[in-house]
């Protein structure tokens, strides 16, 4: 049996060896320390951000509980989920090409609970491979999994997943986490439905209404569907591995009441000021750049469509990723999954037939409007290596210039946010625009809000006093997921980008 093999099992606790690391570093130690960060910009790099970094042998953060436990728990279970697909193979050179990638996933398990140095990304022909060995070369020559930035160890194990795949014959493009992605969202029916029987046909405003009544109208749905979009993240995999229906089903309940209750729990609110701005857009482009496949991404899918429905947008352009990334991250697969899950699959057996319909009727227009170019979906080589947003614009300048042309880009999930902030020990009361640096003050950086339920030891741009009392109250507030935030940069739009070499 697959589940039987050794390097299949979830390790309850791994024992890790950390060798010569430098002291440990308490909270409360960075709090003295403060008065010396951030650090210039001419100072911060991947290996020093513009606040400490957070690394997995920092015993009191959620990157030593991710590198220790989550990582060889989620690479574990990867390992199952190849051997299910080996057992229902039945040639012979496939099999054996799928047997190689297994000894090379129990390769990388090795070096992760050995931890290992970080080695170079073998050359599998993708076009990622010299940014990845750039940066691992010029910041990383001899770091290991624990004393390097938790951010880019946790990037680079996936990288190196990925690695085991790319270097086979037949199994490139296999995604050890579609499975689970999959079931996810097929259990996801009550919210789904809730959903589609409320939005699947156009919101029309009733034609007595006044302009200024329909423009309040506007914003109340606006912020419901922000928000719905916003906890719709609380089902991240990489987090929630062992979730049951009812678990799923509490942290998707999308009714009204519901909504008006959680917006007290996000603590950094730009909601308001978004709703605002977006309310001056017309037929304009937002940009999402995407986080969880399944039922986050129907979420935004809901959300984009009102969006094209109400005026605000002509185009919307979805950014998800290239490779599997970090469980549960859009790839192209699961975007065309779920697209034709809605409009010709049969995944909820006790689904009445207008609840069935309500769905098919979303999938169709959905689909419509890819046909149209309403909506694209893409996939930037950037999104998937291990650099952190700050160096977009002189990684990925084409990245840049293209996002600069929109309305507004609204990054979605924990990851990202890590990736806007530099994922480094900031004071909680550190505005938005700041932590994500050049994202915010470089000429032509778009207007950007960030959607994110808090699930990591980063946060930014909350009222003082308001982390300190949930540090006394609630310690683990940071990676509960019971708590959000909406932040919005205004950027420089308008203005032409300036490159610079990195």
């Amino acid at each position: 049996m697959a589940s039987d093999h050794p390097s299949a099992k979830a390790p309850a606790k791994t024992m890790l060896n950390l060798g010569n690391l430098p002291p440990k570093m308490k909270p409360q130690d960075m709090k003295l320390t403060q008065n010396q960060y951030p650090r210039t910009p001419s100072r911060v790099n991947p290996n020093q951000p513009p606040w400490p970094a957070y690394r997995g042998y920092h015993e009191y953060s959620f990157a030593h509980a991710t590198m220790g436990v989550r990582l060889p728990t989620i690479l574990g279970k990867a390992i199952d989920d190849v051997w299910k697909t080996l057992n229902q193979e039945y040639d012979e050179d496939k099999i054996t090409d799928l047997i190689d990638c297994v000894h090379r996933m129990e390769d990388l398990m090795g070096d992760l609970q050995g931890n290992s140095k970080l080695r170079f990304i073998v050359d599998d022909g993708a076009g990622d491979v010299p940014l990845w060995n750039k940066e691992i070369a010029k910041f990383f020559r001899g770091k290991d999994f624990m004393n390097a930035p938790w951010l880019f160890a946790e990037a680079y194990k996936y990288r190196r997943l990925r690695e085991c795949f790319s270097l086979s014959r037949y199994w490139v493009d296999y995604d050890v986490f579609f499975r689970q992605k999959c079931d996810t969202f097929s259990r996801s029916s009550q919210a789904v439905f809730e959903l589609s029987t409320r939005f699947s046909e156009p919101q029309v405003l009733g034609p007595n209404l006044t302009e200024a009544e329909i423009k309040e109208k506007n914003k109340l749905i606006f912020l419901e569907l922000t928000q719905v979009c916003l906890w719709g993240n609380s089902t991240d995999l990489s987090l929630l591995i062992d979730m049951t229906e009812e678990d799923i089903k509490k942290l998707q309940s999308t009714g009204g009441d519901h909504l008006a209750a959680t917006e007290k729990n996000i603590l950094g609110n730009d909601l308001h000021k978004l709703a605002d701005y977006v309310s001056t857009i017309k037929n304009g482009r937002i940009d999402f750049v995407l986080d969880n496949a399944g039922f986050e991404l129907y979420c935004d899918l809901v959300y984009a469509d009102w969006l094209i429905q109400s005026g605000t947008c002509s185009q919307v352009i979805f950014h998800g990723k290239k490779l599997p990334w970090f469980v549960s991250d859009v790839t192209k697969k699961d975007w065309e999954w779920l697209l034709n899950s809605c409009t010709y699959g049969q995944l909820f057996g006790d689904a009445k037939d207008e609840e069935m319909e309500s769905l098919r009727t979303l999938g169709r227009r959905w689909k419509q409007y890819e046909k149209e170019g309403k909506w694209k979906y893409e996939a930037h080589p950037f999104w998937c290596t291990g650099y952190t947003f700050w160096d977009l614009h002189s990684e990925a300048p084409d990245l840049f210039q293209y996002l600069s042309e929109s309305n507004l880009v609204i990054f979605k999930g924990d990851l990202n946010h890590r990736k806007l902030t530099y994922d480094c020990h900031a004071p909680l009361t550190t505005p938005f625009p700041m932590a994500i640096g050049p994202l915010a003050s470089e000429p032509g950086a778009p207007p950007i809000c960030s959607l994110r339920t808090i699930k990591s030891d980063v946060v930014v741009g909350i009222p003082s006093g308001v982390g300190e009392r949930l540090d006394e109250e609630e310690p683990g507030w940071k990676i509960s997921g019971k708590y959000a935030v909406v932040l919005l940069s205004p950027g420089r739009s308008g203005e032409q980008p300036v490159y610079k070499s990195s």
